[in-house]
């Protein structure tokens, strides 16, 4: 509270009841806060200065204290008014620039001993809450709002690397791609000799062999049927699974023997020569 010892004793001779010493401190608290007082009542005076001290007659009446302040660099001006009522001090301020206001009610003993007017070291108490409540009603309310400063960011948590996938997977392709040999899927064995009615059981099993006979999953060659029958042009490798069960697009094209008499005879007759 650097500079409140020398304000009191300044004016220690002219306090005769705590409400004195407690307009003493209030006032201190404005000059702490970069204010200046201008003189007592509520009209200006012929010649006025700022000054940090108390003016003369700041005290005499007992039930109304009326000061005029204004900041440093005249931004803005206070009308203090403190009002004697049932041991309570009653504050109002007002800006006569913007008729702005503000309020607060201290009750004078909770913060000046009455016993103690003349010795600073006893005289104020409760000075932490004191300077709270006055800087939050009457101080606060009048200081322009400052510029919120954009809180730091926190650095963001760098994330573990997830590993990469392996250079053959597409998520897009049920099984995935192989680079080696081609475009070509890898399937299983259709010709294993326990595959029979496997995959009839478990359909999603990846198993091969079921009750259907099927030419193309015979495992033998088979030139007569061809996948791409009926098609402009051929399907690309992989495109019919080896084993899978498929219908030709059309009837055989090009390239299939003609038909021959002896593969659909008449019944009962055999005539090889015809």
């Amino acid at each position: 509270m650097a500079g409140l010892e020398l304000l009191f004793h300044s004016v220690a001779a002219e306090l005769s009841c705590a409400q004195d010493a407690l307009v003493c401190y209030l006032h201190w608290s404005l000059i702490s806060r970069h204010y200046r007082c201008l003189g007592a009542g509520e009209q200006p005076g012929t010649v006025e200065k700022k000054s940090e001290m108390l003016p003369a007659g700041w005290n005499a009446d007992k039930d109304l204290y009326t000061l005029r302040y204004a900041s440093k660099d005249d931004s803005c001006q206070l009308l203090l008014k403190g009002i004697m009522m049932d041991g309570s001090m009653i504050l109002n301020v007002l800006d006569p620039k913007t008729n702005k206001v503000a309020a607060l009610t201290l009750k004078v003993t909770d913060y000046v001993d009455p016993e103690h007017l003349t010795a600073f070291d006893k005289v104020f108490k409760n000075t932490d809450e004191l300077q709270s409540e006055f800087v939050k009603h009457i101080i606060s309310p009048f200081e322009p709002p400052k510029e919120r400063v954009p809180a730091k960011e926190k650095p963001k948590r760098e994330k573990s690397p997830s590993p990469p996938n392996p250079p053959d997977h597409d998520p897009l392709w049920i099984p995935p791609r192989h680079p080696h040999g081609g475009w070509q899927p890898h399937w299983s064995d259709p010709l294993g000799p326990f595959a029979v009615g496997g995959e009839d059981l478990d359909p999603f099993g990846g198993r091969r062999g079921g009750m259907i006979s099927d030419p193309l999953r015979s495992g033998f060659p088979n030139p007569i049927i061809d996948p791409s029958a009926g098609l402009p042009n051929r399907l690309p490798p992989g495109a019919v699974p080896p084993g899978a069960r498929f219908d030709p697009f059309g009837p055989p094209g090009a390239g299939r023997a003609g038909p021959n008499p002896d593969h659909l005879p008449p019944p009962d007759y055999d005539d090889m020569f015809m």
